[in-house]
């Protein structure tokens, strides 16, 4: 019987976990048209649809569904091969501002490990300047931060709105200090939201200082004062409140991927990350 093409095999999967050709692609390192014939080459070889594409959405058919968990396995069993090869296992060091990660890095981590799974990923999250300085050090393999001051090298994953959130039961009245709850004073977020304030004259004091964004977001929703976050990553359950409190607009905030590397398992781990960030941003 005809073997089945890896390739193809790889750009199903990312389809299917990407819910998105376009993404597929930019994982791949490819085309969204190269990626389509792939697909449809592979649907040829097995005689079964394995994808219904419609304008809006990409979704698994039954045939796909069934046939995801082999491909896997397929894909696994080929890494693990090409693993037993190698002097030693590839490692992914990357670097994540904890602004940019938030609730997203789980499925990050699980698009990674999909990708390959004998890759040992190291990750640390940090600020967006240190992990920057650490980078440019040659720290990082990658990382994925706010976009910092002027520099506007990297690859922009998303641009992020921000506003000003709090728990529904927060109370404020005009004319008092604003209780504001943000991470130690290195974020840059922090920054650009104190010199809105000072900017616009609104009093304000810290009424919580976390050292991640988990520790911030707890503080929100135990209803300690208001917090400047990215919409995407704002507790569920807080409201923005920023127009109610007369609080001034925040700037948008990019986030940028910084990657030094070259060899192509690392690289591709890196584009399916990439993909993976804009696809869960989406």
């Amino acid at each position: 019987m005809q073997p089945l093409d890896l390739d193809a095999v790889q750009a199903f999967v990312l389809v299917a976990d990407l819910r998105s050709f376009t993404r597929a692609a930019e994982a791949l390192g490819t085309t969204q048209s190269a990626v389509s014939l792939k697909l449809k080459r592979l649907e040829e070889r097995l005689q079964r649809r394995l994808v219904e594409r419609t304008p809006r959405l990409v979704r698994l058919s039954a045939d796909g569904t069934v046939f995801l968990e082999r491909a896997r396995e397929l894909l696994s069993a080929h890494d693990r091969a090409l693993a037993k090869l190698e002097a030693a296992p590839r490692r992914l060091t990357l670097g994540v501002s904890d602004h940019a990660a938030g609730a997203a890095l789980p499925l990050l981590l699980a698009r990674l490990n999909a990708y390959d799974p004998t890759l040992v990923i190291e990750v640390r999250i940090a600020f967006s300047r240190d992990l920057l300085d650490a980078f440019d050090r040659g720290e990082f393999d990658a990382v994925i931060v706010r976009q910092e001051g002027d520099r506007r090298d990297g690859e922009k994953l998303l641009t992020d709105q921000l506003g000003w959130f709090a728990a529904p039961g927060f109370s404020h009245r005009a004319g008092e200090t604003l209780r504001l709850v943000t991470l130690a004073p290195q974020c840059g977020i922090r920054a650009a939201a104190v010199r809105a304030l000072d900017e616009a004259r609104i009093a304000w004091i810290e009424a919580f200082v976390g050292g991640g964004i988990a520790a911030v977001v707890a503080a929100v929703t135990a209803g300690l004062g208001v917090s400047p976050l990215a919409r995407r990553i704002a507790p569920t359950g807080a409201i923005e409140v920023g127009p109610s409190l007369g609080l001034p607009p925040l700037p948008a905030s990019p986030i940028v991927l910084h990657s030094s590397v070259a060899a192509p398992g690392i690289a591709g781990a890196i584009r399916t990350l990439a993909a993976a960030f804009r696809a869960a941003a989406a």
